[in-house]
């Protein structure tokens, strides 16, 4: 399996415009993080989880020209924003795009996005087809994937396992019924906000207690904020076997 890092940010903790601090000026890429998402290539498929409003230029920049299907941990905007993009799919590949994400999920989608499941459809516009799913494993084009529930404060997020990846993101805390189904992870993508706490994100420590806890051959940390700090700082206080993610960082899982 390739995994591409499309983007490690988040909007939490945005800065305002004019902002000074080390890391909106750094001259370092691996600080320039765009909205957190992550391209899969996995046994001939190419999937995407999360499309936020970066989701075009990260497209772009990672030349990634076939899109399997896209499936969503949640429907906040900063994981969403960026569905009208898979347009460019849909004339590249003549198919509806197919979305995977539980019934709230999709319901917020189908708001969000009212113009696109007008019964009169519009040329032009995106053509998706939407998979509903719950806690239960489910098929993408053969590809088994595990949902992975988390908790985003009182929101409930979907994250996934596919293979020996597990990959969660908005979270700050896992059910135990959850930690069972990490079991056997080697590759763990986590979220890890700032170093103070914070009410709906894991906090460096917390991200370091999982990490520790699911005991992944290799843990990449990503939704990183500005107030975590410098890539290069962090790295160097990091443990063995973790590891700041960065965009466009490739690994084999």
């Amino acid at each position: 399996m390739k995994i591409t890092f499309l983007g490690t940010g988040t909007s939490q903790g945005v800065p305002v415009i004019g902002c000074t601090c080390e890391v909106c000026h750094s001259l370092d890429y691996r600080n320039h993080r765009l909205r957190s998402s992550i391209h899969l290539e996995v046994e001939g498929k190419s999937i995407v989880i999360d499309s936020g409003p970066d989701f075009r230029q990260q497209m772009l920049r990672e030349n990634i020209t076939h899109l399997d299907a896209i499936l969503f941990t949640h429907a906040h905007r900063d994981h969403t924003a960026g569905l009208d993009d898979v347009r460019a799919y849909n004339f590249l590949q003549e198919m509806d795009m197919p979305l995977y994400a539980t019934q709230p999920t999709l319901q917020q989608l189908k708001a969000d996005f009212s113009y696109i499941f007008h019964e009169k459809v519009y040329p032009g516009l995106p053509q998706v087809a939407l998979h509903e799913i719950d806690h239960n494993p489910f098929l993408v084009h053969g590809l088994t994937v595990v949902p992975l529930p988390v908790m985003h404060y009182k929101l409930p997020v979907i994250g996934f396992k596919i293979g020996t990846l597990s990959y969660i993101t908005d979270a700050n805390h896992i059910p135990e019924e959850t930690w069972k189904l990490l079991e056997g992870t080697e590759t763990l993508v986590l979220n890890a906000l700032q170093i103070e706490p914070h009410i709906s994100h894991f906090n460096l420590e917390c991200a370091l207690e999982v990490a520790k806890k699911v005991h992944a051959k290799k843990t990449y940390f990503t939704h990183i904020s500005h107030k975590l700090g410098l890539h290069g700082d962090v790295s160097k206080i990091l443990p063995d076997g973790i590891t700041l993610a960065y965009d466009g960082l490739q690994i084999n899982a």
